[in-house]
């Protein structure tokens, strides 16, 4: 599975649980952390925590494995790092406090498929 598809899983995982403004960011061509960054935002807390699960539980099935987990704690922000794609799942406070759309605005933005 290539990075965009790996993006794209994660998107519509997010999608499947009613993630907010969800937003593929390609940032390969600007920053050798990752290929993309795939950011969400959910309703509350426990929310943030159900979006975060449903793509590491979706990506599990597709056979990806997630290298790490940071954030569980807070339910805030929780970042789902596999290498290539980093999933970004906010709360609604914590997205626009952090804004990395405008942080990696030299990104492309793709569409996630539906």
């Amino acid at each position: 599975m290539t990075s965009l598809e790996t993006a794209q899983l994660a998107a519509k995982a997010l999608d499947a649980k009613k993630g907010l403004d969800i937003k593929i960011i390609k940032i390969r061509d600007i920053s050798s952390i990752a290929d993309y960054f795939v950011i969400a935002t959910g309703t509350s807390n426990t929310h943030v925590k159900t979006l975060a699960d449903e793509v590491e539980f979706r990506l599990d099935e597709a056979g990806i494995s997630v290298s790490s987990v940071e954030g569980q704690r807070n339910d805030t922000w929780i970042l789902l790092d596999y290498i290539d794609v980093i999933v970004h799942v906010f709360s609604e406070d914590a997205r626009e406090y952090y804004n990395l759309e405008r942080l990696w605005e030299d990104g492309e933005i793709i569409e996630p498929e539906k």
